[in-house]
């Protein structure tokens, strides 16, 4: 059974932190507006600006962003700013056990699936959606569905058919995110469990062999064997060596995956887009492929 935060109302108060890389705040002026504009403010975590080398701030730093903003009762949501490398170097200096009590949505994607996996694993939903370091490119799709998910609105998300997609219709809990992250915390306390649920995957700038590479892990890892679904979202800026791998990043994936019993889709709205659509990771979900399309309702 898995732990909802509260829906957010106007005047709460959240926080803003970068468990990763480093930020300057022009790259997110653009934000504090925008979320000043849903009627929600903007707390900043103490050392949100800092640098050490790529990251934004030392260890400490970057952990006592994250710890503080877990503990304080005022913050309704956090929002991790921008990802990049780093979230997994504070993962175990921080104690999620307050979030139990007091739970709240932890906001972001990419790098930031390294919390969205261990709080997974903790019972604890959360936000794969957007980041503040985006919103000046996002479509307004992107920005109303996080609004939408935050305020407790209702978040369905439409894509088109594809020619890979394979039909179906499941209720379960997705979880999910960057697949080269996930990838990362096969065997650690982080890693996800799979088992009955709909998983999401999406990445970026990857070689196509390190593609296979990694989905043949989570299938000898059985994290397909007891899927109930599958959701591939953006597969962006792929990469190939002089002589080509032979196979896209979606057939990858369709080849290692195609003989399951579960519904498939590609396309996604979801991942290193312009068009990153907010996911309820935790949250019961039902996901329908059919010859029209996809719909995810959350």
């Amino acid at each position: 059974f898995m732990i909802l935060p509260e829906k957010l109302k106007i005047g709460d108060k959240i926080g803003i932190i970068s468990t990763a890389r480093k930020i300057t705040y022009e790259e997110l002026d653009v934000a504090f507006k925008i979320i000043e504009s849903w009627g929600l403010k903007v707390e900043l975590g103490p050392n949100l600006f800092e640098a050490y080398h790529q990251f934004s701030g030392t260890l400490e730093q970057r952990s006592t962003d994250l710890q503080t903003m877990i503990d304080d009762d005022s913050i309704k949501a956090i929002l991790c700013a921008r990802g990049g490398y780093g979230t997994v170097q504070i993962i175990d200096n921080v104690d999620f056990s307050k979030l139990k009590n007091n739970p709240k949505w932890i906001v972001g994607y990419s790098d930031v699936t390294v919390l969205h996996s261990h709080l997974n694993k903790l019972g604890i939903a959360s936000l794969h959606a957007t980041m503040p370091i985006n919103y000046k490119t996002n479509v307004k799709g992107s920005l109303a569905s996080l609004k939408n998910s935050l305020f407790g609105n209702e978040n369905n998300i439409l894509c088109g058919p594809h020619p890979f997609n394979k039909f179906g219709k499941v209720e379960a809990e997705v979880v999910g995110g960057n697949l080269s992250i996930l990838y990362s915390l096969i065997g650690s306390n982080s890693d996800i469990e799979t088992d009955g649920k709909i998983l999401f995957i999406e990445d970026l700038d990857e070689y196509l062999y390190h593609i296979d590479r990694m989905v043949m892990n989570l299938k000898r890892n059985t994290k397909f064997t007891k899927l109930k679904g599958l959701v591939v979202g953006g597969m962006s800026d792929m990469n190939d060596n002089a002589i080509p791998f032979g196979k896209k990043a979606e057939e990858i994936i369709l080849a290692h995956t195609k003989d399951y019993n579960f519904p498939i889709c590609f396309g996604f709205p979801a991942g290193h887009l312009d068009d990153n659509r907010c996911i309820i990771l935790g949250g019961k979900s039902v996901l329908e492929v059919n010859k029209n399309g996809v719909s995810l309702s959350q």
